[in-house]
């Protein structure tokens, strides 16, 4: 064997002979930023599980109203700098932000109006944010009912990459486990019953 190296010689196993195989482990490597899938889960789960997007929604909403609303108080009034619906929609962005207010209204039902906004924008905004948080954090802490339904939901879109024999194999196993279930749980609420 000419041109073989020494690492290259295959040596034949016999039935019951140990065979022992060396796994080169893995240099593991910090993540900054999780994986994309989960980011994409967690936000589907924000959107779905809280009102965070209608809460949106609803800012976007009530800030298009009390932009107009602040402008058609100021629009004609002397020293104003709210001179158009735009300078309105930034002064509420402002006002609501809690970023400071440079153009500030002049007359009192535009302030009445602002002052109304920056608390009603503020809450709505920085609620929608804390509800958002929340739910990802809380998910872990989900009911497992709740759990094995959202597991079982995602594994089920991935069930178009299964050729129709796996498929199959899934049904009958997954049948199989859940009438087992049943006939422990009747056989269980049956000793419950006798002990009664």
């Amino acid at each position: 064997m000419e041109g073989e190296k020494q690492g290259d010689r295959v040596i034949r196993i016999k039935p019951g002979d140990k065979v022992v195989r060396r796994t080169i482990e893995r240099q593991k490597r910090l993540r900054m930023a999780p994986r994309t899938p989960e980011i994409i889960r967690a936000f589907r789960g924000i959107v779905t599980q809280t009102p965070f997007l209608q809460m949106i929604i609803l800012l976007i909403i009530l800030w298009l109203i009390f932009a107009a609303g602040i402008y058609l108080a100021d629009r004609n009034a002397s020293g104003t700098t709210i001179t158009n619906y735009g300078n309105a929609l930034y002064c509420a962005v402002a006002a609501f932000s809690t970023a400071g207010i440079a153009t500030m209204p002049v007359t009192m039902a535009g302030k009445v109006l602002c002052a109304i906004w920056m608390t009603l924008g503020s809450a709505i905004f920085f609620g929608a944010i804390v509800a958002g948080v929340t739910v990802y954090f809380m998910r872990p802490l989900q009911r497992p009912t709740k759990q094995i339904i959202s597991t079982i939901e995602y594994n089920i879109e991935q069930l178009d990459k299964l050729s129709v024999d796996e498929l199959k194999v899934l049904k009958e196993t997954a049948d199989g486990l859940i009438n087992e279930h049943i006939k422990r749980r009747e056989e269980r609420e049956e000793k419950d019953q006798d002990v009664i």
